[in-house]
């Protein structure tokens, strides 16, 4: 079974837009858009008023942007466009959970959750189309690995919750009901890593959507090489998807622990940088029904993580159609935590949030399908061909 899929190999989506000859401008850095204002004739110094009206003002369309001048909003108009996701479909569940089915450019779709608080929320965006690593309770894992998100696609899920809040300009931290990211969502962070970070980095920006990286928490199922790079390169907050206490229950329900087991995976954590008792590591336990869940489970698991600054997540299995586990039963779960609080760990049962339009944890998947050769060569040759046709049309018009 292949766990540890060649990032690489993927098939990406095509740069220019299947509407047209247009480039997107949302997930380029700040050196890519001063690039782009260099191409166009522009001096670089333009890069950060468009940067202004992309990130902190939310601006969707170049007609906004009024401190440009008609040129250059016009040769912004001609050649790209600011990019937004499309929505697909919006879900919003009896408990205020809101569901996005986000469609990209080649038709692709993902699933992105906003999980609000009274006065505050988390946005739970996705880093891939579907996933490789089969995990056997969650939903997502049922669909096999279309292709990795592009940096723009995954900023522009957090993008398209702010519109549906109305949450631009951006905000101060007190005012912010969009106040954290989890990157939760369908697939594998780390397997997409390039596309992950040049996102974070692009949300953290202090003068755009400023994000600070205290309230961004990367989820990972245990990528370990990547997991040091994460801390090195991003410093965001760490969530590890753990779910057993030992190898062997774990491999049954996670295949990746095969690759990267318990004892590499906890050097892993005890490597990363800046963690203390005030910045903990979040471990993440769904509670299967006979499984994972007694309290010799408990006592093995606070052993595997003597000596680093960590916290538990204790997840209610979520149930979706076709699954084949059950989730333990409200006793069960409390005796578990108590196991925990009692070793000194915090062991917080998490709430089910949007079960009523399948939102919660574990229970992400849509439709999407990976294209075969055959499809993908058509696909490529009719996007060349609409390209073709856009540049024909304004050539003929000058």
């Amino acid at each position: 079974m292949n766990v540890n899929p060649a990032p690489l190999a993927l098939s990406e989506p095509a740069p220019r837009s299947l509407a047209g000859a247009q480039g997107v401008l949302v997930g380029l850095s700040k050196a890519e858009l001063a690039e782009v204002m260099t191409a166009l004739g522009e001096k670089p110094f333009r890069a950060k008023q468009v940067w202004h009206w992309i990130y902190h003002r939310g601006a969707t369309s170049f007609g906004e942007m009024t401190d440009l001048g008609k040129e250059l909003r016009a040769k912004l108009e001609n050649n790209y466009t600011v990019g937004r996701p499309a929505i697909a479909r919006e879900q919003t569940s009896t408990d205020r959970t809101r569901k996005w089915l986000m469609a990209f450019a080649d038709g692709q779709k993902a699933e992105t959750v906003f999980i609000p608080e009274e006065d505050r929320g988390a946005v739970c965006i996705s880093s891939q189309v579907g996933c490789t690593l089969t995990c056997r309770f969650c939903h997502t894992g049922t669909q096999r690995l279309v292709r990795n998100l592009t940096a723009g696609e995954i900023v522009g899920q957090f993008m398209v919750a702010r519109d549906s809040y109305g949450e631009w300009p951006t905000p101060t931290d007190e005012r912010r009901m969009l106040s954290n990211i989890v990157m939760m969502g369908m697939g594998e962070p780390l397997y997409n890593f390039e596309n992950v970070a040049k996102a974070l980095k692009i949300i953290m920006a202090d003068d755009g959507i400023a994000l600070g990286k205290r309230r961004i928490t990367l989820s990972t199922s245990g990528v370990v090489p990547e997991i040091r790079r994460c801390g090195a390169e991003l410093g965001v907050n760490l969530a590890i998807s753990l779910h057993a206490p030992d190898d062997d229950t774990r491999t049954a329900i996670m295949p990746i622990n095969k690759k990267y087991p318990l004892k590499e995976l906890m050097a892993a954590c005890r490597e990363y940088p800046g963690l203390n008792n005030a910045r903990r590591i979040t471990f993440e336990y769904v509670m299967l029904k006979g499984i994972n869940d007694t309290l010799q489970h408990a006592r093995a698991l606070v052993k595997l993580v003597a000596g680093i600054p960590a916290k538990f997540n204790l997840i209610p299995f979520n149930p979706w159609p076709g699954s084949a586990y059950e989730c333990s039963d409200e006793a069960t779960v409390n005796a578990f935590s108590d196991a925990l609080y009692s070793a000194g760990y915090t062991a917080t049962v998490r709430t089910p949030r949007g079960r009523d339009i399948l939102a919660a944890c574990g229970q992400l998947r849509t439709d999407s399908e990976r294209l075969s050769a055959k499809e993908q060569r058509l696909r490529d040759e009719q996007e060349r061909k609409i390209a073709e046709d856009a540049w024909q049309e304004k050539e003929a018009a000058l």
